[in-house]
């Protein structure tokens, strides 16, 4: 088998006399290091010695050493490897802090720690939590394939694979401005647009552009976990806000304003997360009436706005009057998968720019090709051709997964159907009664308790049916059954 790379070395800064000493230092440095991670296989002393223009008797000894030592293994007929077992492994801490040069990093926080390792694992096919997620196995693959490979020839004769804008690609973005300007009311242009991997990178840019000396940010009492560590982790003190049947409690907002300056204030209301509920029409109103009177930002996360399945959704806060405070986060991932990850910010065009000078310094642009490729499905009509098939399929997933918590729980469980979206937010308090749950089988629902700090027991469950066949489904709530009853 082929190596995917042939590793290189270099020995002139390496210290030593002579070359035997140079390489046994180069190779233990390298190892200690992390560089040669153990189980690497070395190359041949032949190449190595041709590679640094030694002679091979030189590799061969240098190998031999670092073997009696314990830092290399050889395998008959096979090669050279860095050891599994390294000399230094069996020192005491104290010892090993001795050797170690490397400066400690900053911790992070619980929650930061907590998304991470959700994330780390996950595998390839579905997240570790699924509460709400798209269903990859219905992606139109050869539409996407037959389409990158052609924006990818095209890219390449004309030389536009270089550095580009890092608001996005011009066509990306005009596609976008024309779906908000069709499809959601927003009047906007294309310098009021920047793209970025997906919703959550456009969180965590607004919470780096957002000043914490001006105020808190406000969210919702039960919110999206990721947003909140996101805005923690670059200084913003959190208040949590009231929740009823009908999402952010606009009196509760209120008193807050009256007592605590406000930065911005963060919210999911065409289907409020984890609650699913919609914020109606005079609440929507009212914030961002409050937004101009107390100079505070709404961050407007439109996560699954294109997943509605009632009657015409509510225009999002960014396109109706008194909306020049909102920043207007959208996501394509779930229209396609998570792993394409491209979203957009909307805002007026000097957040944007600042937007973009942030990207510059941790990411410098988008994925072009990526970005051409929606921007071509888009313009083809392709894009709102998949929205339609996968609506009436996550829809009737959606009626499926209701008609069974109803025949497995009966009355010993209550929710309010959905407008949208690819979670049901379950009551389960009758079932609970006070208990203690820590965690759920299986990975298709979440508790209450991970959306907020205050709750003792948890009274809600959220249950994802996005990602699920309809068999999948009934042998999740199953599962359900058998730990809740």
């Amino acid at each position: 088998m082929l190596r995917p790379w042939e590793t290189q070395f270099w020995l002139e800064d390496s210290p030593g006399k002579t070359l035997h000493a140079r390489l046994l230092n180069t190779l233990t440095r390298d190892i200690k290091d992390g560089r040669l991670a153990p189980g690497d296989m070395l190359p041949g002393s032949r190449s190595l010695a041709e590679q640094l223009g030694v002679n091979r008797k030189t590799v061969q000894q240098v190998y031999e050493e670092l073997e009696d030592q314990g830092w290399l293994l050889t395998r008959p007929r096979s090669g050279t490897y860095v050891s599994e077992n390294l000399p230094e492994q069996g020192l005491t801490n104290t010892n090993k802090n001795l050797i170690r040069s490397t400066h400690q990093a900053r911790s992070p926080s619980v929650l930061v720690e907590m998304l991470y390792q959700d994330a780390v694992f996950s595998d390839n096919s579905s997240a570790v939590t699924n509460d709400g997620t798209p269903d990859s196995r219905l992606i139109p693959y050869e539409l996407l394939a037959r389409t990158y490979r052609r924006v990818c020839i095209n890219l390449s004769r004309h030389s536009k694979l270089g550095y580009g804008d890092p608001r996005g690609t011009m066509e990306l973005r005009q596609s976008v401005k024309k779906m908000l300007s069709g499809d959601r009311f927003m009047n906007c242009s294309v310098e009021q647009i920047c793209i970025v991997r997906g919703s959550q990178m456009g969180i965590y840019l607004a919470s780096r552009i957002l000043d914490p000396s001006k105020g808190a940010i406000v969210m919702e009492e039960l919110c999206y976990p990721p947003a909140r560590a996101a805005f923690e982790s670059n200084g913003f003190k959190v208040l949590s806000c009231k929740l009823d049947h009908q999402g952010l409690d606009i009196d509760n907002l209120k008193s807050i304003l009256a007592k605590h300056p406000v930065a911005a204030v963060f919210v999911t209301p065409h289907h409020q997360y984890p609650s699913t509920v919609c914020l109606p029409m005079d609440r929507r109103l009212a914030l961002l009436d409050l937004s101009k009177t107390f100079k505070f930002a709404v961050l407007e996360d439109d996560y699954d706005h294109e997943f509605h399945y009632g009657a015409n959704p509510i225009p999002p806060l960014a396109s109706l009057p008194n909306s020049e405070n909102v920043v207007h986060i959208g996501s394509m991932s779930k229209v396609f998968a998570p792993g394409l990850r491209l979203g957009y910010i909307a805002a007026d065009s000097q957040f944007i720019e600042r937007a973009a000078q942030e990207i510059v310094l941790i990411d410098r642009q988008g994925n072009t090709v990526s970005e051409i490729v929606l921007s071509d499905l888009m313009e083809s009509g392709e894009v709102r051709r998949h929205i339609r098939k996968i609506r009436k399929q996550y829809e009737k997933r959606r009626d499926f997964a209701a008609a069974e918590f109803k025949q497995v729980f009966g009355d010993k469980i209550s929710f309010t159907l959905p407008t949208g979206g690819m979670a049901i937010w379950i009551n389960i308090s009758k079932l609970v009664r006070g208990r203690k749950l820590n965690s759920l089988p299986g990975k298709d629902s979440t508790l209450s308790t991970l959306y907020t700090d205050h709750q003792s027991s948890p009274t809600h469950l959220r249950f994802g049916f996005g990602a699920l066949s309809e068999a999948e489904i009934r042998h999740s709530i199953l599962q359900l059954s058998e730990a809740l009853k």
